[in-house]
């Protein structure tokens, strides 16, 4: 089996390294490519990730390269990690929000618009390659913020070979599953809503239902991603919430802290990234690879305890450490093997992705993509049925999707219109007058890519 990684040039890429490698005897992955156009960042990250891997299995066979076509010839999966526009371009983004008083958060915020601009056509190009030199049967996974807009846009584009996927809600599981001390995996949750904007309304332990204890459970807000919310907002909304609704729920603190911190979210990882990439520049990464992963053990730790500080006052804390051989969930790695695992069986198995709609939430289109529990099986991915949604979590949905599906349609139809529609609507703005300058300065910042928007 043939999986490729576009975008494995990225700071991540020794995650995923270790995730598929670890896996790939079990599930018979034989050839991993992981390509990235930038080929400074391909020979640092790239090489750490082919180092990382094939010490976990040096029987793989492991390439790296900057031709998509050779990449995605003959793959059976492909995972798509991209940055258009680098880091640079991100703080960019989130800074002309932060001037117009609104949330620039790239995933959630305005910010994300911007990005999915930028990213989207790219996508389409390697979508194109796949469509033409892959294998008929292949699937991507597409990882690229913002995850609910870009996996809407490709969509309906016609590409529905592919799925979004996000680590957050399997990532918050298995730390409810390390709190009780069990193995990830013990817990599993019943998930509906959109990425980064979804809603827990069953989790279960061994099978037993834990939500009202996890709720009431105060040792969960220090020591998993409960600890952005009061318990008083989980008892009323009688579920747990995927973090980044702090940026709904809590908007006007989110903007303050932002506004009042030394440096956004995007300038502190342009500066971490920055500062890393220019000290592994000076290091063989084959022959001292030890001090390289030093390095980047130092770098990526800072990244990690900084997650969400400025926005929420709250940081992580504990010395970050990353070991090839210790077991783990895989992140966002994971969430693609686990559907590989049960669609390479004969059994049917749940997991969490981004897939259309059809039917699985009333009030949506059936072409919605959500973020939702699905059965997987080799030949069919359904989304589980939630019949009766919690109204106010419907309202917020409903608003957040009306303006993906109109993000969706402005990028495909280069409408700036359009584009002053969707960020009208968006919860995080709610201001024709606002959403007239972003798209202005937007379209400014992006004129590479937005030169025939009309």
């Amino acid at each position: 089996m043939k999986l490729t990684v576009i975008g494995g040039g990225g700071v991540r890429s020794m995650f995923l390294a270790k995730s598929l490698a670890q896996r790939s005897k079990e599930l018979g992955i034989s050839e991993l490519v992981f390509m990235d156009n930038n080929e400074t960042k391909l020979n640092i990250y790239g090489k750490m990730a082919q180092k990382t891997a094939l010490l976990i299995n040096p029987l793989l066979s492991f390439t790296l390269t900057t031709d998509a076509k050779a990449a995605v010839e003959n793959a059976d999966y492909v995972i798509t990690t991209i940055r258009e526009g680098g880091d640079e371009m991100r703080v960019k983004d989130e800074r002309i929000a932060l001037s117009l008083g609104v949330l620039g958060q790239e995933t959630t915020g305005v910010a994300g618009f911007s990005f999915a601009i930028r990213s989207v056509n790219v996508l389409a190009e390697y979508c194109e390659f796949i469509r033409k030199y892959a294998k008929s049967e292949c699937k991507v996974f597409n990882f690229t913020n913002p995850a609910g807009v870009v996996s809407q846009t490709l969509r309906d584009m016609g590409y529905d070979f592919t799925y979004g996927i996000c680590d957050a809600p399997s990532s918050m599981l298995n730390s409810f599953a390390r709190l009780y001390g069990k193995n990830e995996g013990a817990v599993k949750g019943e998930v509906y809503g959109l990425n980064h904007l979804s809603f827990f309304s069953s989790i279960t332990l061994d099978g037993k239902e834990i939500m009202p204890d996890l709720i009431e459970n105060d040792e969960a807000y220090e020591k998993t991603d409960m600890r952005y919310f009061e318990k008083d907002l989980l008892r009323e909304r009688n579920c747990i919430l995927n973090e980044y609704l702090y940026y709904f729920y809590y908007r006007e603190k989110a903007l303050e802290n932002i506004l009042k911190a030394e440096k956004t979210r995007g300038e502190q990882i342009l500066e971490i990234n920055r500062k890393m990439t220019e000290e592994l520049k000076e290091i063989d990464i084959e022959n001292d690879f030890n001090k390289a992963l030093e390095i980047f053990e130092k770098g990526y730790g800072e990244r990690e305890n900084n997650y969400m500080a400025s926005e929420t006052g709250v940081r992580r804390k504990g010395t970050w450490k990353f070991d090839m051989f210790s077991p783990d969930s895989g992140g966002y790695a994971g969430v693609a093997l686990k559907f590989i695992e049960i669609s390479r069986s004969n059994k049917t198995d749940s997991m969490i992705l981004c897939v259309p709609n059809n039917g699985a939430i009333k009030g949506l289109y059936d072409t919605d993509v959500v973020e939702i529990t699905c059965d997987i099986t080799k030949n069919s991915v359904t989304p589980h049925k939630f019949d009766k949604v919690d109204e106010q979590n419907l309202e917020i949905i409903r608003r957040v999707k009306i303006y993906e599906r109109l993000a969706s349609k402005a990028i495909r139809e280069k409408s700036v219109k359009t584009a002053v529609e969707a960020l009208t609507l968006h919860p995080l703005v709610n201001s024709y007058s606002i959403a007239k300058k972003l798209v202005k300065e937007y379209l400014a910042l992006n004129s590479d890519y937005t030169k025939d928007w009309k």
